[in-house]
């Protein structure tokens, strides 16, 4: 079993047997008013709760299934919406990044860079986004096993930053669907040490699932919650929207801003018992 590593996140420190911290936010930034709304909407839940907090939102989505879909503000607008937040808000950021070469722009603003799922495995991603000196996070492709994932931990820490974590966010099972295997959170634990975070909505995707957009399925968020707590992790990654229908990216898997204090209460108290 591995040594438990943890990992600093602004003021948060993040680690498996650690408080668990929420890392949550619009999947996309759709304006400067709207993700300064979220972020302060979330702070003020997660304050009232207890539960440590990281804004998430991107200036970019590089991924999305059709050329035509919206794709974010991007690098330069985002940039300055997240200091912006970081400034009036005083929360830890993250975002992703797309290219090895944005890892240098953000680092100056972010205090968490992560690294997509799609891109998990590219080597000059991971080694850019370690070079910066500060802490990455990477979604696990739905392509690598959780016992394999500690080479994609050693690329990040080649460049002598050893502050990584890691965000299950599922497999393939099949054609436009995407299931957890919660063995694979204990395996990560266990094999690296490293923190380990749960992405509760990409989880309960659909992607691609119209051929034009992905769909999913948000009313399952909450379980994939309750059940990755269980395991006794660092963090739970959720996307976020104060009225998840009208979101620009992946609505149908955004959880409801409403309904965030009622699951984070049984997250918390889940969390307890099993750090206890």
């Amino acid at each position: 079993m591995a040594t438990e590593k943890t990992i600093q996140v602004g003021s948060i420190e993040m680690g498996n047997v650690l408080p668990f911290v929420l890392i949550a936010g619009p999947d996309s930034i759709e304006s400067g008013e709207h993700c300064l709304f979220m972020a302060e909407s979330l702070k003020e839940i997660c304050v009232s709760v207890g539960v440590p907090f990281i804004f998430k939102a991107c200036f970019d989505k590089a991924n999305r299934t059709s050329v035509d879909s919206f794709r974010g503000v991007g690098i330069n607008e985002g940039v300055k919406i997240l200091k912006d937040i970081k400034i009036k808000v005083g929360v830890p950021i993250t975002t992703d990044i797309h290219l090895p070469e944005q890892a240098a722009v953000v680092s100056a603003v972010v205090d968490l860079i992560q690294v997509p799922a799609l891109l998990s495995r590219q080597t000059d991603m991971l080694v850019a986004a370690g070079q910066t000196g500060k802490p990455v996070n990477v979604k696990k492709g739905q392509f690598i096993a959780p016992h394999n994932i500690q080479s994609v931990i050693d690329k990040v820490c080649s460049t002598g930053n050893e502050s990584v974590a890691i965000t299950e966010r599922g497999y393939m099972f099949g054609y436009n669907n995407v299931v957890v295997d919660m063995r694979g959170l204990e395996i990560m634990k266990r094999e690296t040490g490293h923190p380990i975070i749960l992405d509760c909505s990409h989880t309960v995707q659909f992607p691609s699932q119209t051929g034009h957009e992905s769909g999913g399925d948000r009313t399952l968020t909450p379980a994939m919650a309750r059940a990755g707590i269980a395991v006794g992790i660092a963090g739970i990654f959720m996307e976020v929207h104060d009225t998840p229908n009208q979101a620009k990216v992946d609505g149908p898997s955004s959880f409801s801003l409403s309904e965030l204090p009622k699951i984070l209460t049984q997250l918390k108290k889940i969390d307890q018992i099993v750090k206890q």
